[in-house]
């Protein structure tokens, strides 16, 4: 893998790490306004907390070479919902970060697989 190619799996590993760890702390934490998205949605109080452990436990798995495909889809697929999310029940501006964050965790699930073929 080259160098540009390894920085740029490092800058999104980095960026998306940070972004979940802080989601999901927040979430584990009970703010008030990272739960209010499960409750417009009808969704359990439970839930929020479960999509928090999630990501923090997605943010440490980024990290984990051996986990770091399954985390970054993982988070996509939590990113598909807070897209979906802010585009049905607020307006599209505010979905950029989750489709950024989408992005970033696609860009991290090509570079990993590329790099488990790779080795092979």
């Amino acid at each position: 893998m080259s160098k540009l190619k390894m920085i740029i799996m490092y800058v999104c590993l980095v960026l998306a790490s940070l972004a979940f760890a802080a989601a999901g702390i927040a979430k584990l934490a009970g703010v008030e306004m990272v739960h209010a998205s499960f409750a417009i949605m009808g969704l359990p109080v439970w839930f929020g907390y479960f999509i928090g452990t999630c990501e923090l436990a997605g943010a440490i798995g980024l990290w984990i070479r051996r986990t770091s495909a399954l985390a970054s889809a993982g988070l996509f697929i939590i990113m598909l919902g807070a897209t979906y999310f802010h585009i049905a029940y607020e307006t599209f501006d505010k979905a950029i970060p989750a489709i950024v964050l989408a992005i970033l965790t696609i860009a991290i699930i090509v570079t990993r697989k590329a790099q488990s073929h790779a080795k092979v």
